[in-house]
C-alpha cells in the first residue's frame, strides 16, 4: 500500500473568516503613531491590507485586549528603531501566546521598522510577491531543493559548491578570502535569498566560522566588506530579497544606528528578516527556519516557514519526553529570534524537490491534509544535517479559518495537536510504505 498520511477535518459549519479589518492588525505606539515621518507607514500598511490600527502608550503587552478582541490572523508591530529592541521582540513573542488558552503564537506577525521612516515605509509599501528562485549562502545549504543556488563553506577553506538552473550541485574551488566574493554575489547575482551563519556581532558578520576571512559590516544604515587585508569593499544590492542569519548571533539585535539589521534592511533592499537578538548557542529557532522554508519548497511562505518552526520549538518543549539540556535551549530560542517585515508579505520559494507531498482539500465539510512520501521509506528523513538542531521537525498545516471545540475521531496514536488555525503531526520516524495514517476530528467554525 502506498503510504499516505491523511489528516481529515469534519468541520460543523462554512462562516467567513479572517476578512478585512479582522485579518491583520497594525500595533503602534501612540507616540510612533503621532510622529510625521512614521504615521505614513502605518497608513501604507492600513491601505495595503484594510488593517485595522491599535495604539498603545507604555508596554506593547498592555494591547492584550484588544488583539484578543480582534484576533487578526496577522498583526504587524510597526516600531522605530530604537523601539524595536531585543526586549521589545521578546514582549511581542510573549503578547502573542496569550490571544487563546494554548501555548502556541496566536498570530502571523512581524516587525516592521528601517533605518529610518522612508526605509520602512518602503518595506510597508512594498506588494509585489517573490519568488525565490535564486539562494546564495555562508553557509552549507541543500541546493538540491532550489532551482539554482550557491555557497561557500564556512568550516572549510576554498570550498565552493554551486548549482546552475537544471543541473546538480557542483564543488568549486573559491578563493582564500570570501569577502570580495560575496560582495559581488549580492551585487551581480543579487540572489532573492541570502543565508549566513557563524560568529557575528550586532554590527558584523565574521565570513569564516573555523578559518581566517573577511567580515561584512555595517554602519549608518550601509553594509560593506572588509576583507583581511583591511580593503574596504562597497557592496550595491537594490533587488528585494529575504535574509536568514539562520546561525549568527546578534544580527537580529538592533542596538543603535549602526545595527547591521537595520542595513540590510535599508542598504540591501531586505524585505523580511529573521536574526537572532542574543548570543546563540542551541540554534533551534534560528536553524529550523531551513527545514521548512528551504527544504519544503514552496509549500511555505518565509513568515509561515517561521511560525511553523516556532510552534515546533513550543511542540517539543511541552514534550515531557524533551531533556533538561534541551529544554533550557529551546526556551532560551523562543523568545530571542525576530522576525522584521510585514508578515502578510509573500517571499515563497520556486516549487523544488519535496520529501512528501502535502495537500489540504474538502469535500462536503470534509477537509483532507493528505501527505505523500516521495522518496519511499526515506521521505522522512533529514534533508540536512549542517547547523544545529537539525531534523525531526513535525508535519505543520495552516487552516484557513480558525476553529474551535476540535474533537478527534480517528488517529489518536498519530499525537496529532490541533489548535485553532494549525495541525501539527509529530514526523514519524520512520515512514512505513505499508500503512496509511488517518486522523479525523470534528471541530466548530469560527467567526
Amino acid at each position: 500500500m502506498k503510504n499516505t498520511l491523511i489528516l481529515t477535518l469534519t468541520l460543523l459549519s462554512l462562516v467567513p473568516s479572517f476578512a478585512g479589518a479582522k485579518d491583520y492588525a497594525v500595533v503602534v505606539s501612540k507616540a510612533t503613531h503621532a510622529n510625521k515621518d512614521w504615521q505614513p507607514v502605518v497608513n501604507a500598511l492600513v491601505k495595503k491590507h484594510e488593517a485595522k490600527v491599535i495604539k498603545y502608550e507604555g508596554n506593547v503587552g498592555s494591547v492584550l485586549g484588544k488583539l484578543r478582541e480582534q484576533f487578526p490572523r496577522y498583526a504587524c508591530f510597526v516600531a522605530t528603531p530604537k523601539e524595536a529592541t531585543g526586549a521589545f521582540v521578546a514582549q511581542v513573542h510573549q503578547l502573542t501566546r496569550k490571544l487563546d488558552d494554548d501555548p502556541y503564537t496566536d498570530t502571523f506577525w512581524g516587525v516592521l521598522t528601517g533605518f529610518d521612516a522612508a526605509n520602512a515605509l518602503a518595506i510597508a509599501k512594498h506588494a509585489k510577491p517573490l519568488t525565490v528562485r535564486k539562494v546564495a549562502s555562508g553557509t552549507e545549504i541543500a541546493l538540491e531543493c532550489v532551482t539554482e543556488g550557491l555557497w561557500y563553506d564556512e568550516l572549510v577553506k576554498n570550498k565552493f559548491v554551486r548549482k546552475k538552473p537544471g543541473g546538480q550541485p557542483e564543488q568549486l574551488r573559491g578563493p582564500d578570502d570570501t569577502t570580495e566574493a560575496f560582495a559581488k554575489v549580492l551585487a551581480d547575482y543579487q540572489p532573492d535569498l541570502f543565508i549566513t551563519s557563524g560568529h557575528a556581532t550586532e554590527g558584523g558578520w565574521q565570513i569564516g566560522f573555523r578559518y581566517r576571512n573577511g567580515f561584512l559590516k555595517s554602519k549608518a544604515g550601509q553594509i560593506f566588506g572588509q576583507d583581511t587585508q583591511a580593503k574596504h569593499i562597497e557592496i550595491n544590492s537594490p533587488n528585494p530579497k529575504v535574509y536568514l542569519p539562520i546561525g549568527n548571533c546578534l544580527m537580529g539585535n538592533i542596538n543603535g544606528p549602526d545595527a547591521m539589521a537595520l542595513a540590510w534592511m535599508n542598504d540591501i533592499s531586505v524585505k523580511q528578516m529573521i536574526g537572532y537578538t542574543k548570543p546563540t548557542w542551541f540554534g533551534y529557532q534560528g536553524w529550523g527556519v531551513l527545514d521548512y522554508y528551504v527544504e519544503q519548497p514552496g509549500r511555505y511562505t518565509l513568515t509561515e516557514a517561521f511560525f511553523a518552526n516556532n510552534h515546533a520549538l513550543i511542540h517539543r518543549l511541552g514534550d515531557s519526553a524533551t531533556p533538561s539540556r534541551d529544554r533550557q535551549g529551546l526556551q532560551f530560542d523562543r523568545d530571542v529570534v525576530a522576525f522584521y517585515g510585514d508578515p502578510k508579505w509573500s517571499a515563497k520559494l520556486a516549487p523544488g524537490k519535496l520529501a512528501y507531498g502535502q495537500t489540504l482539500e474538502s469535500k462536503e465539510g470534509v477537509f483532507t491534509l493528505e501527505i505523500q512520501p516521495n522518496l519511499g521509506s526515506k521521505s522522512f528523513d533529514t534533508v540536512n544535517n549542517n547547523g544545529s538542531q537539525r531534523g525531526g521537525r513535525p508535519i505543520v498545516a495552516f487552516l484557513k479559518q480558525r476553529i474551535s471545540n476540535a474533537e478527534i475521531i480517528e488517529g489518536q496514536d498519530l499525537s496529532p495537536v490541533i489548535t485553532d488555525d494549525f495541525v501539527l503531526v509529530p514526523r514519524p520516524v520512520k515512514c512505513d510504505p505499508n500503512r496509511a495514517y488517518r486522523i479525523k476530528f470534528r471541530a466548530k467554525l469560527l467567526n
